[in-house]
């Protein structure tokens, strides 16, 4: 239960206890005092008593109330820099997604941009490597067609012509040979 209800049945139940009273005690009251109620003593306690209670627990109540309100400001202003902090990181988080996102798009096309350079370079280089390929191909070709044109004039010369056919002195193997080195 709240204090102000606790304090309300305080004052209150003794208040309707007395109320129901029978009427000899009133007969009895009249006579001490020539009046009929007791209206006016118990007002005059009833303010007595509230004079007390307002002396003794006003400053209190006050000081509770103060403090209440004081440390309610203060969770308020924690609440309120609580979402001020959380409102502001919000910002800078959807700022970080969009800067992401940009980002994202940024890389994209460079790794496009890079795809495209790398496919250029890897084709330049495989033509390159083909056309090396194909000259040492041609090469290959022409060495075997020079061994192979050799072996055949020697093989039809070695059948052919013999030593006695050809005169050979010093002086000609000499000139023959010079002709070759030079």
């Amino acid at each position: 239960m709240g204090k102000y209800v606790k304090v309300f049945l305080l004052l209150a139940v003794p208040a309707l206890l007395l109320a129901g009273g029978d009427n000899a005690a009133a007969e009895q009251y009249y006579k001490l005092t020539g009046r009929h109620t007791d209206f006016v003593p118990r007002l005059f306690n009833f303010l007595l008593l509230a004079g007390l209670l307002y002396y003794l627990l006003a400053n209190p109540i006050k000081n509770f109330l103060k403090s209440r309100t004081e440390s309610i400001a203060k969770e308020l202003e924690e609440i309120e820099a609580k979402r001020q902090a959380a409102k502001e990181s919000r910002y800078k988080a959807e700022e970080d997604l969009k800067s992401a996102k940009v980002k994202a798009i940024e890389i994209l096309e460079d790794a496009k941009k890079e795809a495209v350079v790398i496919k250029e370079n890897i084709k330049k280089h495989t033509e390159q490597e083909l056309i090396a390929l194909e000259k040492i191909f041609n090469d290959k070709c022409e060495i075997e067609h020079r061994k192979t044109l050799r072996e055949t004039t020697l093989k039809v010369l070695d059948e052919n012509i013999s030593n006695d056919d050809i005169p050979l002195d010093a002086n000609k193997i000499i000139e023959i040979v010079t002709k070759e080195v030079a």
